[in-house]
C-alpha cells in the first residue's frame, strides 16, 4: 500500500512514539521547523484515512481520540516487501534481482535469518520423530 507524504510523516510520528497521541500532538510534531504549518483539520483527516486503511487504531479520549500505529514499522515495511512479491508470477527471478541488489550487510542478516528459520522449522519437523541412539 503506497502512502503520501502526509501519510507517511504521519506513521513516522506515531511510529516514533511510545504512547498513542492526540491529532494535536501530531500536528505540533509535524508543523515543529516547518515552513507551512498543517491545518489541524488536515492532519485529522489524513489520520482517519490512515485508520480506514487499517494502519491505525484509534481510542475514545475526552473529546478527542488518540492514535497509534497498527504494526510496527518492520512489520509494514515487510508487509510491503510481501506484498510485492506476491505480484509476481514467478518469484525466483524477483528473489534474484533482489538478492542482487540489496546491501551486502543486508544480505548477510537475510542470510542468518533465513538460516535460524530453516533450523526451526527442521527441530519442528523433527519433534515428532524417534531419535536413534
Amino acid at each position: 500500500m503506497n502512502l503520501g507524504s502526509l501519510e507517511r510523516a504521519i506513521m513516522d510520528v506515531l511510529w516514533g512514539c511510545k504512547e498513542p497521541l492526540l491529532v494535536r500532538q501530531v500536528q505540533d510534531m509535524l508543523n515543529d521547523g516547518a515552513e507551512r504549518p498543517l491545518a489541524y483539520t488536515t492532519v485529522q483527516t489524513v489520520a482517519e484515512r490512515l485508520v480506514r486503511k487499517g494502519l491505525l487504531q484509534r481510542a475514545p479520549s475526552r473529546n478527542a481520540f488518540r492514535y497509534t500505529a497498527s504494526h510496527s514499522r518492520d512489520e509494514h515495511v515487510a508487509g510491503l516487501m510481501l506484498d510485492a512479491l506476491a505480484g509476481s508470477p514467478d518469484r525466483a527471478p524477483v528473489l534474484s534481482r533482489f538478492a542482487e541488489r540489496v546491501d551486502p550487510d543486508d544480505a548477510l542478516r537475510l542470510l542468518h535469518e533465513l538460516a535460524r528459520r530453516a533450523g526451526e522449522r527442521a527441530h519442528a519437523q523433527n519433534q515428532g520423530t524417534a531419535v536413534l541412539p
